[in-house]
Protein backbone atom coordinates (compact mmCIF):
# COMPACT_ATOMS: atom_id res chain seq x y z
CA UNK A 1 0.00 0.00 0.00
CA UNK A 2 1.36 3.51 -0.56
CA UNK A 3 0.27 6.51 1.53
CA UNK A 4 0.74 9.89 1.64
CA UNK A 5 4.17 11.45 4.04
CA UNK A 6 1.10 12.41 6.36
CA UNK A 7 -0.62 9.68 6.73
CA UNK A 8 2.86 7.49 7.52
CA UNK A 9 3.41 10.01 10.35
CA UNK A 10 0.04 9.37 11.73
CA UNK A 11 0.87 5.86 11.28
CA UNK A 12 3.42 5.64 13.48
CA UNK A 13 2.18 8.02 15.83
CA UNK A 14 -0.65 5.73 16.86
CA UNK A 15 1.11 2.59 16.91
CA UNK A 16 3.51 4.30 19.45
CA UNK A 17 0.51 5.64 21.49
CA UNK A 18 -0.58 3.21 24.41
CA UNK A 19 -4.11 4.16 23.88
CA UNK A 20 -4.67 3.28 20.58
CA UNK A 21 -6.00 0.05 19.97
CA UNK A 22 -4.14 -1.46 16.46
CA UNK A 23 -7.81 -2.58 15.73
CA UNK A 24 -8.32 1.45 14.76
CA UNK A 25 -5.14 1.78 12.78
CA UNK A 26 -6.97 -1.28 10.66
CA UNK A 27 -9.71 0.28 10.28
CA UNK A 28 -8.11 3.78 9.25
CA UNK A 29 -5.68 2.59 6.93
CA UNK A 30 -5.82 -1.37 6.68
CA UNK A 31 -3.20 -2.17 8.18
CA UNK A 32 -3.04 -6.13 9.85
CA UNK A 33 -0.59 -6.41 13.19
CA UNK A 34 1.48 -8.24 10.91
CA UNK A 35 1.39 -5.39 8.11
CA UNK A 36 1.82 -3.12 10.59
CA UNK A 37 4.93 -4.33 12.15
CA UNK A 38 6.27 -4.21 8.59
CA UNK A 39 5.64 -0.66 8.19
CA UNK A 40 6.73 0.19 11.31
CA UNK A 41 10.45 -1.49 10.05
CA UNK A 42 10.24 0.04 6.63
CA UNK A 43 9.60 3.95 8.34
CA UNK A 44 11.47 3.90 11.45
CA UNK A 45 15.01 3.60 12.38
CA UNK A 46 16.34 0.10 13.14
CA UNK A 47 17.14 1.16 16.66
CA UNK A 48 13.35 3.21 17.21
CA UNK A 49 11.67 -0.22 15.65
CA UNK A 50 13.40 -2.29 18.03
CA UNK A 51 12.14 0.28 20.77
CA UNK A 52 8.72 0.28 19.89
CA UNK A 53 8.71 -3.59 19.21
CA UNK A 54 10.25 -4.02 22.88
CA UNK A 55 7.30 -1.04 24.46
CA UNK A 56 4.92 -2.66 22.82
CA UNK A 57 4.66 -6.53 22.79
CA UNK A 58 2.18 -8.29 24.87
CA UNK A 59 0.81 -4.95 25.91
CA UNK A 60 -2.88 -5.72 26.44
CA UNK A 61 -4.32 -1.99 25.60
CA UNK A 62 -3.41 -2.48 22.52
CA UNK A 63 -5.78 -5.32 21.56
CA UNK A 64 -9.82 -4.03 22.29
CA UNK A 65 -10.52 -7.50 23.14
CA UNK A 66 -7.56 -7.66 26.15
CA UNK A 67 -8.34 -4.38 27.02
CA UNK A 68 -9.92 -3.13 30.45
CA UNK A 69 -12.80 -2.24 30.39
CA UNK A 70 -11.92 1.22 32.43
CA UNK A 71 -10.54 2.27 29.36
CA UNK A 72 -13.28 4.14 27.40
CA UNK A 73 -10.82 6.96 25.45
CA UNK A 74 -8.09 6.72 23.17
CA UNK A 75 -6.20 9.22 24.67
CA UNK A 76 -5.54 11.42 27.99
CA UNK A 77 -7.88 13.64 29.30
CA UNK A 78 -5.19 16.63 28.89
CA UNK A 79 -3.57 15.18 25.74
CA UNK A 80 -6.05 17.56 23.51
CA UNK A 81 -6.45 21.35 24.73
CA UNK A 82 -7.81 23.59 22.80
CA UNK A 83 -5.69 26.71 21.07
Amino acid sequence: MLFKEQDISRIIEMAWEDRTPYEAINILYGLSDSQLTGFMRKHMSSNSFKMWRKRHRGRKNKHLKLRSSKVTRSHCSTQYKPR
